[in-house]
C-alpha cells in the first residue's frame, strides 16, 4: 500500500492538475463545500416555505421537498445531466452537472433542517414578536431564524459529511473526483484493487470521522449552554 500512495499521492490528491483540470481529494471537497453553501440559501428558503402559514406557498414547497427527498441521487444526477443543457441551449460539463445535482438534492434535506429548527423553538416567541409590531417576516429573520441556524449548526456538520460521500456519484459521469481517481489508478495497476479501494476507505472515513466529530462537539456545547 505505501508503494502506491507514494506513486500516485498526488494522482490522488489533486488529478491531473496543473497540467490538467483538478480531481481527486481537492476536487471532492470543493465540490462538496459548493454543493452545501450553495444550498444553504435556497434550503433556508425552501425551510421557511415548509412552515409557511400560507397554503399556496407551503403546499408547492412541500411538494418540491418531499419529491426530491424521495428520488434516488442517482435520478438527480441523471436529470441535472440531460435536462441542464436542455435549458441552457449548451452541453454542461461533469463538475458543473453534479453541482447543480448537489444544490437541488441538498437544498431539500436543508429545507426540513431548517423547519425542524423553527419548530423546535418555543411557540411563544412568535407572539411575543408579533406582539412587539414585528411583521410575520420581520419576526422570522430577526428572532427566529438567527436562533434556529445556531441550533441547526451539528446538523450542517452532518449534512456536509454526507455530501462529501455523494461527490463519488460523479463516477458515473465522468468526474475526476476522488472515486473516479481511485478507479483510474486501478485500472492502470491491475493487480492490487484492495489496498487501492482500502486507501479509498481509509480516506473517506479519516474526512466524515472527523468531520463527524466536529458536529458532535458543537452539538455538546450547544447543549451546555442555558437554554433561552
Amino acid at each position: 500500500m505505501m508503494e502506491l500512495v507514494d506513486t500516485y499521492w498526488l494522482y490522488f490528491l489533486v488529478g491531473q492538475y496543473p497540467n490538467g483540470p483538478l480531481g481527486g481529494l481537492a476536487l471532492t471537497l470543493v465540490l462538496a463545500s459548493l454543493g452545501l453553501l450553495l444550498a444553504l440559501p435556497l434550503g433556508i428558503l425552501l425551510g421557511l416555505g415548509r412552515v409557511s402559514p400560507l397554503a399556496w406557498v407551503r403546499i408547492p414547497v412541500s411538494s418540491l421537498v418531499f419529491v426530491v427527498r424521495g428520488t434516488p441521487l442517482l435520478m438527480v444526477v441523471f436529470w441535472a445531466y440531460f435536462f441542464l443543457p436542455v435549458i441552457t441551449g449548451s452541453k454542461t460539463n461533469q463538475f458543473n452537472t453534479m453541482l447543480a445535482a448537489l444544490v437541488l438534492f441538498d437544498a431539500a434535506y436543508l429545507a426540513e433542517i431548517v423547519r425542524a429548527g423553527l419548530q423546535a423553538l418555543p411557540g411563544g416567541q412568535m407572539q411575543a414578536a408579533r406582539s412587539l409590531g414585528l411583521s410575520y417576516a420581520q419576526a422570522m429573520r430577526l428572532v427566529l431564524l438567527p436562533q434556529a441556524l445556531r441550533h441547526m449548526l451539528p446538523s450542517l456538520v452532518n449534512q456536509f459529511v454526507s455530501t462529501i460521500k455523494q461527490t463519488s456519484l460523479g463516477t458515473i459521469i465522468g468526474l475526476s473526483e476522488l472515486s473516479y481517481i481511485a478507479n483510474q489508478i486501478n485500472a492502470q495497476v491491475l493487480v492490487k484493487p484492495a489496498e487501492i479501494f482500502a486507501t479509498l476507505a481509509l480516506t473517506y472515513f479519516i474526512l466524515c470521522f472527523g468531520l463527524s466529530r466536529i458536529a458532535y462537539a458543537l452539538e455538546t456545547r450547544l447543549s451546555a449552554r442555558p437554554q433561552p
